[in-house]
């Protein structure tokens, strides 16, 4: 069983940056796909980010493309999303998942683990 837990969510005005956090414990994470979702009220979970278990292959949503940066750290269990310019409407709840297997996918049902979430709210 794998536990993640987010952290550096916060308050940020728009056109700044934050830097998420996501530790993994229970079992080591580096063959496993990890990602970043997100869910702003009222709206479904939405795929955010995703990297491969090397980390040679990411993947982003249109919508952050160029403006946030999927990283990961495999001897610390760690995946970070580095996230700058940010928007208003970035604001969400941000949780990190992993997958079984190699196949990165941006589906949230074949992600296996999640973290209970971090809040970014972004300021006009």
């Amino acid at each position: 069983q794998v536990q993640l837990v987010e952290s550096g969510g916060g308050l940020v005005q728009a056109g700044g940056s934050l830097r998420l956090s996501c530790a993994a414990s229970g079992r080591t994470i580096s063959r496993n796909v990890l990602g970043w979702f997100r869910q702003a009220p009222g709206q479904e979970r939405e795929f955010v980010s995703a990297i491969s278990w090397s980390g040679s292959n990411k993947y982003y949503a249109d919508s952050v493309k160029g403006r946030f940066t999927i990283s990961r750290d495999n001897a610390k269990n760690t995946v970070y999303l580095q996230m700058n310019s940010l928007k208003p409407e970035d604001t969400a709840v941000y949780s990190c998942t992993a997958k079984k297997g190699a196949a990165v996918t941006t589906n949230t049902y074949e992600y296996n683990y999640w973290g209970q979430g971090t809040q970014v709210t972004v300021s006009s």
